[in-house]
């Protein structure tokens, strides 16, 4: 028998795929795949320019990987790479305007499908699983320990 961890830990991977994958299918007409989507949408997300190690610090990718996801999206004129003003050897990532363009209609697509499937969903069910959700998150960023989590 598969125990209640087990099975909470299979349906949170496959939930989380799957909500990327379903997007990613309406996003298709971008031609982006979901790691380029993916890294506008954090990069827009971002307070203030994010490094390209902090982006990939955020999107869980190796720093050669996100050089080079980055090098495509300076290509395709999505991205553009700023020396920072306090430390020469930092990149900071920025949107251009056709980055936020995508990240519009990312966002768009995102808030239409979030709506869609959680519309029938209790919201006292849903705001004990978000709080749930955040409470594994802080405790898997700090290495399993769930003091320091609110």
């Amino acid at each position: 028998m598969i125990s209640i961890e087990e099975r909470f830990s299979t349906a949170l991977h496959r939930t989380a795929r799957g909500w990327r994958n379903a997007i990613d299918r309406r996003l298709k007409d971008l031609d982006l795949g979901q790691a380029s989507w993916l890294t506008i949408a954090m990069i827009a997300k971002s307070p203030q320019p994010p490094s390209q190690s902090e982006l990939a610090q955020q999107l869980g990718v190796e720093n050669p990987t996100m050089v080079s996801m980055l090098d495509r999206l300076v290509k395709s004129g999505f991205v553009l790479r700023q020396q920072s003003e306090t430390d020469r050897r930092v990149k900071l990532v920025v949107l251009t305007e056709s980055g936020t363009q995508v990240y519009d209609t990312v966002r768009k697509e995102a808030d239409g499908f979030r709506k869609e499937l959680l519309q029938g969903i209790d919201p006292e069910q849903l705001r004990i699983a978000t709080e749930l959700l955040e409470t594994l998150q802080c405790m898997t960023e700090l290495g399993g320990s769930e003091s320091g989590c609110a």
